[in-house]
């Protein structure tokens, strides 16, 4: 529909990565994931059942945890000049919310260059 062929390999590489997240921590067999085309910028969000602790302890435990599973998505994000996080989420039912951000102009030079990792991007290679 907006014609987002030029994005597919940063989209759908962080649409995995949300969802297996989501999948990983939810404790319901649902999760929601929503992918919105705006001002030039895809913006995902999946929000899953796994509620924010209120213990620090254990909130520090869980947000290394999650973010070490959603690493890769970081670097999807660096490499595409986005941004990316977690947090409450403010829906009913509570859980978290994770979301990404991929603006057109990053993602469509997402593994350009790939050859040369002196560029500050992931070396992406292509079976």
């Amino acid at each position: 529909m907006h014609g987002l062929s030029d994005m597919l390999d940063p989209a759908l590489q962080a649409v995995g990565e949300l969802t297996a997240t989501a999948c990983q921590f939810t404790d319901s067999p649902n999760y929601y994931l929503s992918l919105r085309y705006r001002a030039g910028t895809l913006r995902l969000i999946a929000y899953d059942s796994h509620p924010r602790h209120t213990q620090p302890h254990l909130s520090t435990a869980c947000d290394t945890r999650r973010h070490a599973c959603l690493r890769l998505l970081a670097r999807i994000c660096r490499a595409c000049d986005g941004s990316w996080g977690f947090g409450d989420s403010h829906e009913p039912g509570g859980g978290t919310r994770m979301w990404a951000s991929l603006p057109r102009e990053g993602a469509t030079a997402y593994g350009a260059g790939a050859e040369s990792p002196s560029n500050g991007g992931p070396v992406i290679r292509r079976a």
